[in-house]
């Protein structure tokens, strides 16, 4: 459940907070008061996109923090998998945003977007203020039915789709044989050439590697040979050399060692330097004798580079790569080579792959048909309580035939509002109102799948009104009977029902225009509902108006067991 919103610096809001209820919470205010902003922080908080419109240019960055009580199981698992510390089954979401930069939190540990998202959908479900448009699209349609059926679904389209990528591939191979005669034997002579190049050159692993330090050294060789020459003089030279020196030093030291054992120490370490001195020169002397190389071999190891660098730059950026587009090119000429028996294998294979589609396919429709039964009866029961009298409603299964990653099944809602006349596409007589109410009994039904505690609607009760939204705000307090609703909404039937009413307001303060927010409680709810029935002037009746609506609707609550 959403306890706490806090928003800063974003759009019309320089700061506000909301401490939200259980059950039914209402937010009205005027047209334009900000409260879309709301909503839309909300989905920024929870990893949506964040529109550059609505960072405030005279603020610092904005933030948005959402705090939840969170006790889903699922949900504390995955908080478990990635280190999200719990205290007292309390989380806080929070996204900082600075230019084009934002940090995104989850109980103070920095987390990616994509984090924060896939927590969230176990948190909250939001309906935008345009999505019951998203019914007119068919596709929408079997979005709906896999959630509803997700459960017994969910692995068989996941193996679905893995068949479909193995015949997409099969297919690919077929059509990568099609080609003519002519062809084939272009295709093998070259490949034939290619192999004879690369196992001419019988490549052995870090071949390069120790060739280039050959090279490398044998092209710098007078530099290095000037550079050895120099240290050899420095250190093992007779005028002036370290070992000229050391070797005087220690000459001296032992002159005077009868006089002081504590020179004994001092003796034994000059001894030893002069000795690793000593042992130095020699061996670099003998490293300097053998730095000699014949001019063939400075061209053999130049050739063999060139060779194997012209391999690398055709076939592969080193040698294990080369070797794999050796096997890769050995494989295609075998497969030309035996061009109709892979051909004929292929073919088979591709045969079967694609009846264990069809077969998935089948098993994938199946429980689509048993699902789009029950979920057409309950959401006939739902319409009905939404004040769709006589409604007809059913869910069109249809195979179609033509397999794709989520099966070959076209499904369609369809509906009849009218008592006689024939069901027809949703998207093709539905108006808007009605599609508000579809998509209102849709998430009623689907609120029962999952374990998502908070719903929020931004403006569910577009396009309704009299009795209709009677009906609708009856059906939202009853959900939230259940669950956390958080509703934006333009009616005052609606707004009656509130377990907790916040009234959005936009007031002009130090020289700039910002939006506050407010629980309401006593008389402040009456006179929000008489100011949404009366407009721009509320008059004693109708405030006994908003008071009997206010009546009516605790009434109601309390005769469905709220208290």
């Amino acid at each position: 459940m959403l306890l706490h919103l806090h928003v800063k610096n974003l759009a019309l809001i320089r700061e506000t907070e909301i401490d939200f209820s259980e059950g039914l919470n209402i937010l009205t205010g005027e047209t334009g008061a900000g409260k879309s902003i709301l909503i839309g922080s909300m989905t920024m908080a929870l990893g949506g996109k964040v529109p550059k419109e609505m960072l405030r240019e005279d603020g610092g960055p904005a933030l948005v923090e959402l705090v939840f009580s969170a006790d889903c199981p699922g949900l504390l698992k995955k908080l478990q998998e990635l280190g999200i510390p719990m205290d007292d089954k309390e989380l806080i979401l929070s996204r900082k945003i600075t230019g084009n930069r934002s940090i995104c939190r989850l109980n103070g540990e920095t987390v990616s977007t994509s984090v924060l998202k896939e927590v969230s959908s176990w948190l909250i479900d939001i309906h935008g203020q345009h999505e019951h448009q998203s019914l007119l699209n068919k596709k929408k349609h079997l979005e709906i039915l896999d959630a509803y059926a997700h459960e017994e679904l969910l692995p068989v389209l996941h193996d679905l789709s893995k068949r479909f990528q193995i015949c997409q591939n099969l297919n690919r191979e077929l059509e990568q044989m099609s080609g003519d005669t002519g062809t084939r034997e272009r295709e093998q002579s070259l490949l034939e050439f290619e192999i004879q190049e690369i196992e001419e050159a019988e490549l052995k692993d870090t071949e390069d590697e120790l060739l280039e330090q050959s090279y490398r050294r044998m092209v710098n060789s007078r530099k290095i040979l000037e550079a050895l020459s120099a240290v050899r003089g420095l250190c093992g030279g007779e005028e002036m050399s370290a070992s000229e020196q050391t070797g005087r030093a220690c000459r001296e030291l032992s002159g005077v060692l009868q006089y002081d054992e504590g020179l004994e120490n001092f003796n034994d370490q000059l001894q030893e330097i002069d000795s690793q001195l000593q042992d130095f020169v020699r061996e670099l002397s003998d490293y300097m004798e053998g730095f000699e190389f014949s001019e063939q071999e400075f061209r053999d190891t130049e050739e063999r580079l060139n060779l194997i660098n012209h391999l690398k730059a055709k076939y592969g950026p080193s040698i294990p790569e080369v070797r794999m587009h050796l096997e890769e090119k050995q494989k295609r000429l075998d497969m030309l080579v035996h061009y109709d028996q892979h051909r004929k294998q292929l073919q088979e294979e591709y045969e079967k792959a694609s009846k264990e589609l069809m077969d998935c396919c089948q098993e994938a429709h199946g429980i689509r048909v048993k699902a789009a039964e029950k979920l057409t009866v309950l959401m006939k029961e739902q319409l009905g309580e939404l004040n769709f009298l006589d409604v007809q409603f059913e869910i069109s299964v249809k195979d179609t035939g033509t397999p794709s990653a989520a099966g070959f099944d076209d499904v369609e809602f369809l509906i009849s509002t009218n008592p006689g006349e024939p069901m027809k596409p949703l998207g093709k007589i539905a108006s808007g109102g009605e599609l508000s109410r579809v998509m209102l009994a849709i998430k009623t039904v689907m609120a029962d799948q999952d374990e998502i505690d908070t719903v929020i609607f931004d403006e569910i009760d577009t396009g309704i009104s009299g009795r209709t939204a009677q009906k609708v705000s009856e059906k939202l307090a009853l959900i939230g009977q259940s669950r956390q609703v958080i509703c934006i909404t333009h009616l005052a039937q609606l707004a009656s029902m509130a377990d907790g009413h916040y009234c959005i307001e936009k007031q002009a303060l130090d020289g700039s225009t910002q939006t506050q927010i407010r629980r309401l409680s006593g008389e402040e709810i009456t006179e929000e509902l008489a100011r949404i029935l009366g407009g721009a002037r509320i008059t004693d009746a109708v405030r006994w108006n908003a008071m009997e609506m206010r009546r009516l609707a605790l009434e109601f609550k309390k005769k469905k067991g709220k208290t």
